[in-house]
């Protein structure tokens, strides 16, 4: 038994739908909705797109200003300047060859010290402090961060130094004798435990764990809250949250915490330049007297600087603001990619 196919029309389909007689896809496709910015909108966006361009502006202007001080320097001597390690510049031999890398051994023992306070700080007050004092911990970490270096400097020199000496000699004695970079190779007297990089580190890691502390701590608390109500209803305990919930989820922060740190104490001068003994030669015993950092060499040759002399501590000072500049774009990277849930465990 056959049945007629009925009689369609696809005009009819069309018909008071979207304009008259025009294809019925049309009518599926959203429209676009324009509102009419104010005047006072567009102020504020150029504002800010001056704001944000301005700050591209001053780093350029500022690399510009060292690059244009030190090229005398480095007319002079070439590459060697950055594969000698002896600054005499009256004498045209000046190189970072030693300082740079004394500088990073200084900002490393920072980090060794700093990374663990700082986890564990942010921790305690994201997880486990109580409600009624989380706020006052806040505000002293904050209140940390705005000492000034030279304080921080004193106290490293005339309080932490003479009675961190006794730890130095201990970690000589015993961990050093497996440990090669804890050797003391200038004898067993005082002044060889005193103006090292070690104790230079440790007086700069106390000015970054407020920084880093705040950050992790800021970006534990962003943590979701469903999926930590979801660990407890699996029956884990606060530690198993905080280890499958907190801490994956505030991995990249912390790891742009840690390289924000790392450029706060490459740059860091006061303390630095309070607490060494200068020397100009590459060392890996972090523990023995004398070390050396740009920044430090800057502060401490800058009112003593020929024109020569000048140009060159420029150039160091070129090479430090490139290379905090960029430990600061990969945190800024890192950070940017972190996000919610991204890096939750299985």
């Amino acid at each position: 038994m056959a049945f007629a196919a009925p009689d369609t029309d696809s005009s009819d389909h069309t018909e008071g739908v979207g304009e008259p007689g025009g294809d019925w896809r049309e009518a599926d496709r959203p429209r676009a909705i324009s509102a009419p910015v104010a005047v006072g909108d567009q102020i504020f966006r150029w504002v800010l797109r001056c704001a944000g361009l301005s700050v591209f502006a001053i780093m350029g202007l500022i690399a510009f200003f060292l690059f244009y001080r030190g090229l005398k320097a480095l007319r002079v001597v070439g590459w060697s300047f950055f594969t000698e390690s002896r600054w005499q510049t009256q004498s045209h031999i000046f190189g970072i060859a030693a300082v740079l890398p004394d500088g990073i051994i200084i900002a490393l023992v920072a980090l060794v010290i700093a990374v663990p306070v700082s986890l564990a700080s942010a921790l305690y007050i994201s997880e486990y402090a109580p409600v009624r004092i989380r706020s006052t911990l806040v505000s002293l970490v904050d209140l940390m961060a705005a000492i000034p270096s030279i304080v921080y400097g004193l106290w490293g020199l005339f309080f932490l130094q003479p009675r961190i000496v006794g730890f130095v000699r201990w970690l000589t004695m015993h961990p050093g004798g497996a440990v090669p970079f804890l050797k003391v190779r200038t004898g067993d007297i005082d002044t060889s435990y005193t103006s090292s990089a070690f104790i230079a580190g440790t007086v700069v890691s106390l000015m970054i764990i407020p920084i880093m502390t705040s950050l992790s701590r800021e970006v534990f608390s962003q943590a979701p809250q469903g999926e930590r109500e979801g660990a407890y209803a699996l029956g884990s305990t606060r530690w198993g949250m905080v280890r499958s919930v907190v801490l994956p989820f505030g991995k990249g922060g912390v790891i742009g915490a840690v390289m924000l740190g790392f450029g706060r104490a490459m740059g860091e001068t006061i303390a630095v330049a309070l607490i060494i003994s200068p020397s100009f030669h590459v060392t890996s015993h972090v523990l023995e007297n004398g070390a050396n950092s740009i920044s430090a060499l800057i502060a401490l040759r800058f009112g003593e600087s020929d024109p020569l002399s000048l140009s060159a501590l420029m150039a160091a000072g070129l090479v430090l603001f490139l290379l905090t500049l960029l430990v600061n774009m990969l945190a800024a990277v890192v950070i940017g990619r972190s996000r919610s849930g991204s890096t939750i465990a299985d």
